[in-house]
């Protein structure tokens, strides 16, 4: 598999380290992780990206932070900046750092501040168009901070009202092109306007986590049938095995910080 759908994006991504059985859940009852098994899907999933043309940097563990695979929520990279963000969970805010040091290479940097809270799992954008969950993990002051940020450069950042899942993202994602793949029975899609909305299959809830690379779907084996419903839609689908990364509440887009440059 080799394509070019890829080609001129970078993503972040961190091995898990030890210490996963002790994931932050929210929605989820715990059940036992195979550790070994997490981590060949991980590897699986990094060389997928590669093999999509994505130029992957991958960051070492972080021993005392068993989230900190999870890129996503520790930042918004745009083209014109990237913002660093506050995670709702205070045993999180320590996967920072090393990611911001990063980020600050070829990024300008904002930050989010206390008492703001916010998670990049929360953020869905399609092109200058922001919105942002309100949740668990991102408050009414860190959503307004970003906006705060983000207005210099002319994006909008409204928010959504959620409910039963963990983030915005498990709720609805970007399909590119004016679409979106949603669960609408988490989240109230209304602000969406005239975004195209594709609903999950209804045995399904929570395959609405997709990350769109120009033409082609990066997708979890574990739902078939909304694949298949994306097949039928003319997409490109690459389905790579994240049944123990779903363990831990997390999803497509958890695992890599995707961005142009």
């Amino acid at each position: 598999m080799s394509t070019d759908a890829g080609q001129g994006l970078s993503a972040i991504m961190r091995r898990p380290g030890t210490g996963l059985a002790n994931c932050q859940l929210a929605h989820q009852q715990r059940v036992p992780i195979d550790a070994a098994l997490l981590q060949e899907q991980h590897r699986a999933y990094q060389r997928t990206l590669e093999d999509l043309g994505v130029t992957v940097t991958c960051l070492p563990p972080l021993e005392h932070h068993p989230d900190a695979l999870y890129v996503e929520d520790c930042a918004l990279v745009l083209d014109e900046l990237a913002v660093i963000t506050r995670p709702g969970t205070s045993s999180r805010r320590g996967e920072i750092e090393s990611l911001a040091s990063i980020l600050s290479e070829n990024r300008r940097l904002l930050h989010i501040e206390a008492p703001g809270t916010l998670e990049g799992g929360d953020i869905l954008v399609d092109r200058k168009n922001i919105w942002v969950g309100l949740s668990q993990r991102s408050n009414q002051e860190g959503i307004a901070q970003l906006a705060a940020h983000l207005q210099p450069d002319r994006y909008t950042v409204a928010r959504l009202r959620m409910q039963d899942c963990l983030h915005l993202k498990s709720a609805v994602t970007s399909l590119g092109q004016g679409r979106v793949l949603a669960n609408r029975d988490w989240v109230d899609l209304a602000p969406l306007g005239d975004l195209e909305i594709i609903e999950v299959d209804a045995t399904e809830p929570h395959g609405a986590n997709v990350l769109s690379l120009a033409n082609t779907l990066l997708c979890s084996a574990s739902y078939p049938h909304t694949n298949d419903l994306l097949r039928n839609l003319g997409y490109q689908l690459q389905v790579v095995d994240l049944a123990e990364i779903h363990k831990m509440e997390a999803s497509v887009t958890c695992l890599s910080l995707l961005f142009a440059g």
